[in-house]
């Protein structure tokens, strides 16, 4: 009886084991981590509001519409609000976008609309924004990719809401619309399009949706030169609530009704919220960190940030309005705009391969499909129009580094020609013929920019040498590799720095090696840098050769040492000059690489303490955290690669440098369910091993890492 009794107890205690699933892994809402206020303080130029992943909107607050500080629309101390647009720009330098502007109020006693707010009651997360005005209306925003939502609590059954469509964010311009229509199509629903000219010139198309009847329409007076409808709605909604949907689309008003349809049917504004939140995490959780409470909430922001673009402007069907204006179908249904390529292509670009690999070809393939409607390849374009703004056509080595790295949902033969007729047929300030005859850009034959612009297109030589390379032409990569050598004319070796040059050979006098230039407030031959941190381009390709000018390593990190050290305070107040250590500018692109190049010196541990320097004096988890533009995810990106202890220092290759891990621990989600493992003591570390086998070289290549394993730091 005894060894029965035993017996049963042993199957009793056993049937948690048999009889029972094995507990599910908590699944971890790294959203929790992202403060979407981080970057709209100061110059970091992000906005607070909702959006997806890649998403063709974001609502967002506008507190101005025209002033550098407002690009995005927002600052995080202004005490008004406008109203709440559906679409921005993240961390840009200039203002457009700002489109449909709405603002839900009880009474104003005139038409200066704009209402105070309860600043403790403003709360963002990811998919999700919302604020107590002053008159006490709770305004509540999500979206899906193509539609923004916004709920309107008010404390009485008295609601009014404006509906401006004049309104955008602009810049250097008085006069946004160029042309408009709108159409109130029944008591819930408003539809239309403007024809707006401001960075770029395009058009967008909406529709507006209300879950009530208005109960009464006017629509306020135009002011000279204005083209587009202010409405002022008045409902009485019987709960109080108002719930508005705002869809667009680049094609047409039945473009934006079917995004409406087929990504918003419904009015469950909670469940939008949660699938919004759902969708972050799905990115989010992409890198895992073991890292304190305050690091983790400036990772995952940055990681946020980084996702908020490009932006798929293709209607769910596919369709687009191209650059030539004309309707196209989009491969995939991926079409991307807000292509900020002269700071992503340094690190975010390359990020993108490992965390996103899944978008790339639709990234490359829109950049084919701009250069057959545009004639070049994309410069910076928003909302699928060019702006030309910056130098240099860094299309060009995001394009390369895809193919490097194994991606082939692209034409590369296609590819390559693009990239030959982008540089050798004249389009703006490109002028191939002058560029070959003297192997640089003259400075008295180019207004600006002559040095930057030689360095930047020399970069891009290598990279079409490289695929040309790749791709069994020889003939091609060879002209391009000389190409790429023509930095190596404007080396001034009584300074080592790069100098501009006349058509007769002289150099620039005076020479202001610690003077910062731009091409809008201060000409000369620099772009939004001065000679030292300019002068460091040509690095990204050949780092040895400028090691050679300087007349070997020695003097490689002697220059390096100078270049973090020198003073030129009194010369640095100026755009592109934030974030300084001795010359170096981190508030700016072209510094971005510099701390890395340690590694290719005697002295690599000087570039480790200097890249932890940087990652812990200019970021935060406030609303000033990001030290300059964030322009669009590549201050971001910066952030994250130096948390996992690599960077592409030339983003071509797909080699990655190896600097000074932040974490001693973090887990890179790959594709095909693989791991990249980073370890670290968190001290400066004296060997590097793959997989237990130890790395002799400073770098390591993007193949490797994507086959996953651990990477340890010893």
């Amino acid at each position: 009886m005894k060894n029965k009794i035993l017996l049963f107890s042993f199957f009793i205690l056993s049937l948690p084991f048999y009889g029972q699933k094995k507990p599910l892994k908590k699944t971890v809402d790294f959203s929790q981590f992202v403060n979407p206020f981080i970057g709209t303080d100061g110059t970091g130029h992000t906005f607070p509001g909702a959006c997806l992943p890649f998403g063709m909107v974001q609502v967002s607050p506008d507190n101005q519409d025209k002033s550098w500080d407002y690009t995005s629309g927002y600052q995080f101390k202004d005490p008004k609000i406008m109203g709440f647009s559906q679409t921005h720009l993240s961390g840009t330098g200039i203002s457009d976008l700002g489109d449909v502007l709405l603002l839900p109020f009880v009474d104003i006693k005139s038409n200066q609309f704009e209402a105070g707010y309860n600043k403790k009651s403003e709360k963002a997360t990811p998919g999700y924004y919302g604020v107590t005005l002053n008159d006490g209306v709770k305004v509540e925003l999500t979206a899906t990719e193509r539609v923004a939502f916004h709920r309107y609590t008010y404390p009485t059954n008295n609601a009014n809401l404006l509906i401006d469509l004049q309104h955008g964010l602009r810049f250097l311009t008085d006069s946004l619309v160029i042309d408009s229509n709108s159409k109130i199509e029944n008591r819930q629903t408003i539809s239309g399009y403007c024809h707006n000219k401001n960075w770029v010139d395009r058009k967008y198309f909406f529709t507006i949706q209300f879950d009530v009847p208005f109960n009464s329409v006017s629509i306020l007076p135009k002011k000279i030169n204005e083209k587009a409808n202010r409405y002022v709605l008045k409902f009485n909604p019987t709960n109080k609530i108002l719930q508005t949907k705002v869809s667009l689309s680049t094609v047409s008003i039945e473009g934006a009704k079917n995004n409406l349809k087929v990504e918003l049917p419904n009015w469950n504004f909670n469940q939008t919220v949660t699938q919004a939140k759902s969708k972050w995490n799905s990115y989010l959780g992409k890198i895992e960190i073991d890292a304190p409470q305050k690091q983790k909430e400036i990772f995952y922001t940055s990681m946020y940030h980084l996702f908020t673009q490009p932006n798929n402007i293709a209607d769910v069907n596919g369709n687009y309005r191209g650059a030539d204006d004309k309707i196209a179908l989009a491969k995939n249904n991926e079409y991307y705009s807000t292509l900020s390529l002269w700071d992503t292509y340094r690190a975010a670009n390359p990020l993108y391969t490992i965390l996103i690999p899944e978008r790339v070809n639709g990234f490359v393939n829109t950049m084919l499909a701009h250069y057959k409607a545009n004639g070049y390849l994309p410069i910076w374009t928003v909302w699928g129009q060019e702006n030309n703004c910056m130098i240099g056509n860094h299309a060009i080595p995001i394009i390369t580094d895809a193919y490097n790295k194994g991606f082939r949902g692209f034409d590369a033969n296609e590819a390559l020609q693009a990239m030959i007729e982008t540089t050798s047929k004249n389009h703006l300030n490109n002028d191939w013929e002058l560029y070959n005859q003297y192997g640089y850009y003259p400075f008295d034959k180019i207004d600006n920019e002559a040095v930057s612009r030689t360095l930047e297109s020399g970069y891009d030589d290598y990279c079409v040498a490289l695929l040309a390379e790749k791709l069994g032409n020889a003939a091609v990569s060879e002209t391009y590799s000389k190409r790429a050598s023509y930095y190596k004319n404007l080396f001034d070796k009584a300074s080592g720095l790069m100098r501009g040059k006349d058509t007769k050979g002289n150099w620039r006098t005076p020479f202001e090696p610690l003077k910062p230039t731009s091409p809008m407030n201060n000409p000369g031959d620099y772009t939004e840098a001065n000679a030292w941190q300019y002068s460091w381009a040509s690095t990204q390709h050949d780092v040895n050769g400028y090691i050679d000018l300087l007349g070997g390593k020695e003097n490689f990190a002697k220059q390096l040492d100078t270049f973090f050290t020198i003073d030129g305070a009194a010369d640095n107040k100026h755009l592109g000059q934030e974030g300084l250590i001795g010359q170096y500018a981190h508030g700016n692109e072209p510094s971005h690489h510099i701390a890395y190049l340690y590694a290719y010196s005697n002295e690599p541990d000087k570039g480790r303490n200097r890249i932890t320097q940087i990652y812990n004096q200019f970021y935060n988890n406030t609303p000033n955290g990001i030290t300059g533009n964030d322009d669009c995810g590549q201050m971001s990106a910066w952030y994250l690669f130096t948390t996992l202890g690599f960077y592409p220092v030339n983003p071509a290759t797909g080699k990655f440098v190896f600097g000074m891990p932040q974490v001693k621990k973090a887990v890179v989600h790959l594709a095909g369910k693989k791991k990249l493992t980073v370890l670290s003591t968190g001290k400066n570390y004296q060997k590097v091993f793959w997989n237990g086998r130890e790395i002799n070289e400073i770098e390591i290549d993007y193949q490797t890492l994507m086959n996953g394993g651990v990477l340890k730091f010893e």
